[in-house]
């Protein structure tokens, strides 16, 4: 099978997004002919509101000329910005069997920068992902909150993370107070750090990341510790490090950070969410409670040995041959009726 990927989110951007394909496409050359369309190579302007956000600048006939050239079975198209726009217009025009993932709650994100009405943005969203043979999405309970917006044909991905890069290694020699409580991700205004840096807790609290949000943040809560981005190992020894990671998060689709932060040994205290259900497997490995507070001081508790037994069921071996599986059950359909349902422009 001859997969062409195409993603807007890419080196050198870091987000979970950018993350799981960057980590994906590393898993799937064994089993797929691969391609990636990525904005490697086209000139780039800031994201609206998000400057450190780079989108590519390409043309409709750019993009289709590279779709040719691939020559795919099927087109996954990642994101919904201007390379998954253009993907989708030729993939339509071409008749290539072509999927699509829901990765990232935009309608809420935009109702928070924006007057925008949530509805309004889901309105969008479904016309772009209901052209699709399937639209994946991380978790059951998103699958079934997307149904009822009027998505079609949804489908449930697994996610992965390269869980031995977390589990294996020294700790970082970090001099703090403890316990240590531990936030990773983009610091912006939709991933709700806030919350998570007013709350009353002992020992010492630490920020990996970087983004908007950060200078306002770091002058607002002097007392916590703010690291800036790390990657690698200096990103598995600071997981291994903490003693409870919290994700004060409400509106990501899944949060992959939790999945990482367990492959650490580290347990994970969080709002309920459909993402942490799917992660957590039903096992004692995090809390889940409105009261974040109380689920970062009970979280302390957790055995880090079941933690780390969690974490290794995420594996990206078990991500990709999932995605392979359900892009696979696509091409099958399409030879066998020899186009997609028809959908909506």
């Amino acid at each position: 099978m001859r997969l062409l990927i195409v993603t807007d989110a890419w080196q050198p951007q870091v987000n979970g997004v950018a993350r799981t394909y960057e980590w994906l496409s590393s898993h799937l050359a064994s089993r797929v002919d691969l391609h990636m369309l990525t904005p490697d190579g086209y000139p780039r302007a800031p994201m609206p509101t998000y400057p450190e956000i780079e989108l590519a600048l390409a043309w409709p006939n750019t993009i289709a000329a590279s779709i040719r050239k691939t020559n795919p079975d099927i087109v996954h198209i990642a994101t919904e910005g201007p390379l998954g726009l253009w993907a989708r217009r030729y993939c339509r025009i071409a008749r290539i069997p072509f999927t699509t993932c829901y990765h990232t709650r935009y309608p809420e994100y935009v109702a928070r920068r924006f007057p925008i009405p949530v509805r309004w943005s889901y309105a969008v969203l479904q016309r772009f992902h209901n052209a699709a043979a399937r639209t994946l999405v991380a978790t059951r309970g998103l699958a079934q909150e997307l149904r009822h917006q009027g998505f079609a044909r949804v489908v449930t991905w697994r996610r992965g993370v390269d869980v031995k890069n977390f589990a294996d290694g020294p700790l970082a020699n970090l001099n703090l107070p403890r316990p240590i409580f531990l936030y990773v991700g983009r610091v912006a205004i939709e991933k709700n750090i806030s919350d998570f840096l007013k709350l009353d807790l002992p020992g010492s609290k630490v920020v990996v990341g970087d983004g908007p949000e950060k200078n306002r943040l770091q002058a607002q809560y002097p007392d916590a510790h703010f690291l800036g981005s790390l990657h690698g190992d200096q990103l598995g020894a600071i997981y291994r490090t903490a003693d409870c990671f919290i994700f004060p998060s409400k509106t990501d689709t899944f949060g992959l950070v939790m999945a990482e932060a367990l492959a650490a040994g580290v347990p994970v205290a969080c709002y309920p969410s459909s993402g942490a259900q799917e992660i957590f497997g039903g096992e004692a490995c995090g809390i889940m409670s409105e009261d974040l507070q109380s689920a970062a001081l009970k979280a302390l508790h957790l055995s880090r040995d079941l933690c780390r037994d969690v974490g290794k069921r995420h594996s990206l071996e078990s991500s990709a041959e999932n995605f392979v599986s359900i892009l696979r059950d696509v091409v099958a359909d399409y030879a066998a009726t020899g186009s997609r349902l028809a959908t909506p422009s």
